[in-house]
């Protein structure tokens, strides 16, 4: 992990934001953001479709400096509606997906052979986390209730409210800037996956469970609004025709996605999957074909006969079963 220090980062909010005016939701409440926008603020995506409970939470978490988690199924847009919010208070953001291969010395830095002045020297080299609270950066742990238990026992200590970190090897103890914010991803709620959905999750510590001051949990969009996100990520399906075949595209999502929740299938369609349906489709110019490839060619052979009935209850088509 790579770290471009010579950035430089401002040093707290000095902007004033509307929240009904900035996030397009119905609310009286202001927060505090950053004028100026710099290389570690997210892009803005116009398209994105702002969830008012969700975004309350992480607004919350800016203006208050409380720990938030966010929690939900997979493709319901956890870690980017955490960034657009700080793409649009202009607060500086970074992202560390907490899969098997990060390890205690990637969070916290390790000791590097270096060249000076010819010679070889040995100095440490800090780790995304310590830079991270040192300065005025939204840290975002996604797939949290995937992480190693040595690393989440390292974040545990920064999620107490004055959140200092020890660096033993350095005899150093850091003390988190004013402006540091901390979030956070997880499909599950720290229970483990009972589903079979999302393999590799653990039970997290209920003791550090309990240092999350909020969790939110982000459901999928209703139908009109993932219309609209699906139509900014394929401008091409405005006409009247194709938007009729994008909702029953996301009809057909529904279905599967309450099929899940029923255990009836053991697979969902995400909004993602929608829109590479969608995306597909444009291509393909062909429904089933793009369907298949999109979706239903990841079931299980069992359950294909039940995905296949929903197929053409939104299309009125039978799916060849070659």
């Amino acid at each position: 992990m790579t770290i471009n220090k010579n950035i430089e980062l401002p040093n707290k909010p000095d902007h004033k934001f509307e929240v009904s005016e900035t996030f397009g939701i119905d609310s009286k409440l202001s927060v505090k953001g950053f004028k100026e926008k710099t290389a570690w603020v997210p892009e803005i995506d116009e398209g994105y479709i702002f969830d008012k409970d969700t975004t309350l939470s992480i607004l919350a978490g800016f203006n208050h400096n409380r720990r938030v988690m966010i929690q939900g199924f997979h493709g319901t847009g956890k870690s980017t509606h955490i960034e657009q919010v700080a793409a649009r208070l202009n607060w500086p953001c970074v992202r560390i997906n907490l899969d098997s291969h990060i390890s205690r010395i990637d969070l916290l830095g390790k000791d590097a052979i270096k060249l000076k002045d010819g010679k070889q020297i040995t100095e440490f080299q800090e780790g995304l986390l310590p830079w991270s609270i040192q300065n005025p950066v939204a840290l975002v742990f996604d797939e949290y209730d995937a992480g190693r238990p040595d690393v989440m026992f390292v974040i545990q200590r920064i999620l107490e409210v004055e959140g200092k970190l020890t660096l033993l090897d350095q005899n150093k103890v850091i003390k988190p800037h004013a402006s540091f914010r901390l979030f956070a991803t997880t499909n599950t709620v720290g229970l483990g996956d009972m589903t079979g959905l999302y393999h590799g999750t653990q039970q997290i510590n209920q003791g550090q469970m309990d240092r999350w001051h909020i969790l939110s949990t982000l459901n999928y969009l209703d139908v009109n609004q993932e219309l609209k996100v699906v139509l900014s990520k394929v401008s091409e399906f405005k006409s009247s025709k194709n938007q009729e075949v994008v909702k029953n595209m996301i009809k057909l999502a529904n279905l599967t996605r309450n099929g899940f929740a029923n255990g009836d299938i053991s697979i969902l369609m995400s909004p993602r999957t929608v829109i590479s349906w969608a995306q597909n489709y444009k291509i393909f110019k062909d429904v089933m074909g793009s369907f298949k490839l999109t979706f239903l060619n990841k079931c299980d052979d069992l359950e294909k006969p039940i995905i296949n009935e929903y197929f053409q209850r939104c299309f009125d088509i039978d799916i060849d079963p070659k």
